[in-house]
């Protein structure tokens, strides 16, 4: 049985920086594409960053420059580093790990941007 389980979102001030992390079980891990994805209120899902499993990476123009996908194979968990946050960044944020017909999804972060 696959699982995702995520961690890091919270509450952070604009400018300010947070971490998630997206650890997975019950999946041969380092095969997978691994991605991240948000869904603010009456918005739908949206791509934030992907990274292929020969570590190539793709982000969404609205993240550019602020946010940073990684993936540590041994340790079967997918990070996303969000900087310089803006308040449109507020949103909840989902793992995605993927291959081929298989697409698995964790339980969302809810990362709130705001003073």
């Amino acid at each position: 049985q696959v699982q995702l389980v995520e961690s890091g979102g919270g509450l952070v001030r604009p400018g300010g920086s947070l971490r998630l992390s997206c650890a997975a079980s019950g999946i041969i891990f380092s095969i997978h594409n691994v991605g991240w994805y948000r869904q603010a209120p009456g918005k739908e899902r949206e791509l934030v960053a992907i990274m292929d499993t020969g570590g190539r990476t793709h982000y969404a123009d609205s993240v550019k420059g602020r946010f940073t996908i990684s993936r540590n194979n041994a340790e079967k968990t997918v990070y996303l580093q969000m900087n310089s946050l803006k308040p449109e960044d507020t949103a909840v944020y989902y793992c995605n790990i993927q291959r081929q017909s298989n697409n698995y999804w964790g339980q969302g972060t809810q990362v709130t941007v705001s003073s």
